[in-house]
C-alpha cells in the first residue's frame, strides 16, 4: 500500500479518535466473543501486546484477565493511544476498583516493524486490525517475531463478505470498500511465517440500519474508509450517489437496511522452527 493511502487511514482514524467509542459497537462486540475464545487457552503471560488497539477498549479486559501480565498497547494513529491515556485515567479516579492493567504502556508504531525486541511476549491479540494493511503477511511475520516460543497470536479481522450490499448497489466501476481476504489465505500465511496449528472461523454479522445516512454516518465516526487502490478519487456525481441508494433501498428489511459483517477468527501458535535462515532443516536429536 502506499504510503499515501497508509497515511489517508492514519488521518481517518484521528479525525475519529474523540468520537470513536461512541460507533465501536461492532468492535466491541467482537473483543468479548474473541475473549470468551480466551477461556479454551491456558496459558499465563507476562507480557500481552494488543496490536492495533485504537482507544484501549480491551486493555482493561486483558488486564483482568491476566492480572500479573504488562499489557503493551500498539497503534499506528497517536490519536487513538491519547484518547486510551485518557481514559486509563480516568478509570483510575473514578473507578478505583476497576483500574485494568497492573502494568500498562502505548506504542505509536507500524504494525510491520514493531520498536519490541524478538521473543517479547507471551500473547498477541488483535482485534480488527489486519484488515486495513495492504500486506497481512508482514504484520503476521512481525507478531511471529515478537512472540516467544510456546506463545499465542489471537486475532479478529473482516472477510470479502463484509459490506457485500453496498459493493453490489454500486454499478459505477470503482472499488468502495477494501479488498477484505479470504479466511483461507490468512491461514496459509500463518503457516508461512511459521506459525503451528492454525485455527481459523468465521461467522456473519448483520446489523440493520433505519437509513444509508446512519450506515455512513457510523462507517465515519468509526473512521472507516475506502483506502483501495481503486477507489475513486474525485467527486462522485449525484446521478451515482442516487443510482448507488435506489439500488440499496431495495434491500431494505421490516423497514431497515441491512449491512453485513464476515468475521474473521484466528489463532496459532509460535513453536520451535523447523528451519533455519538459510532453508535447511532442523533436526533435533533427545537422549533418553
Amino acid at each position: 500500500m502506499p504510503d499515501s493511502c497508509r497515511n489517508r487511514i492514519r488521518r481517518s482514524f484521528a479525525r475519529a479518535a474523540a468520537g470513536y467509542d461512541a460507533a465501536a459497537a461492532l468492535p466491541r462486540e467482537i473483543a468479548a466473543r474473541m475473549l470468551e475464545r480466551l477461556d479454551y487457552v491456558k496459558i499465563q503471560p507476562t507480557r500481552v501486546v494488543d496490536l492495533g488497539c485504537g482507544t484501549g477498549n480491551a486493555l482493561v479486559a486483558l488486564g483482568e484477565r491476566y492480572p500479573r501480565a504488562e499489557i503493551i498497547g500498539v497503534d499506528a494513529c497517536e490519536a487513538m493511544l491519547r484518547v486510551a491515556r485518557g481514559q486509563r485515567s480516568r478509570l483510575r479516579w473514578t473507578l478505583p476498583f476497576l483500574r485494568g492493567p497492573r502494568c500498562a504502556s502505548w506504542l505509536a508504531a507500524d504494525a510491520r516493524a514493531l520498536p519490541l525486541p524478538d521473543a517479547a511476549a507471551g500473547l498477541v491479540w488483535s482485534n480488527l486490525m489486519l484488515h486495513w494493511p495492504a500486506d497481512p503477511l508482514a504484520v503476521l511475520r512481525e507478531a511471529h517475531r515478537v512472540l516467544q516460543t510456546g506463545g499465542l497470536l489471537t486475532f479478529s479481522t473482516l472477510g470479502p463478505d463484509t459490506l457485500k450490499e453496498l459493493r453490489a448497489s454500486f454499478s459505477d466501476g470503482y472499488e468502495h470498500t477494501l479488498r477484505f481476504v479470504d479466511m483461507h489465505d490468512y491461514g496459509d500465511m500463518l503457516i508461512a511465517c511459521g506459525f503451528a496449528g492454525p485455527v481459523m472461523d468465521a461467522e456473519r454479522l448483520t446489523v440493520t440500519y433505519p437509513s444509508l445516512k446512519a450506515l455512513f454516518d457510523e462507517l465515519r465516526r468509526s473512521g472507516s474508509i475506502c483506502a483501495a487502490p481503486g477507489r475513486r478519487r474525485g467527486l462522485m456525481g449525484r446521478r451515482t450517489w442516487r443510482t448507488m441508494c435506489e439500488a440499496y433501498e431495495k434491500r431494505r428489511v421490516e423497514g431497515r437496511l441491512p449491512a453485513s459483517f464476515e468475521v474473521l477468527y484466528g489463532h496459532a501458535w509460535k513453536v520451535e522452527p523447523w528451519k533455519i535462515a538459510d532453508g535447511r532443516s532442523v533436526i533435533r536429536f533427545v537422549s533418553s
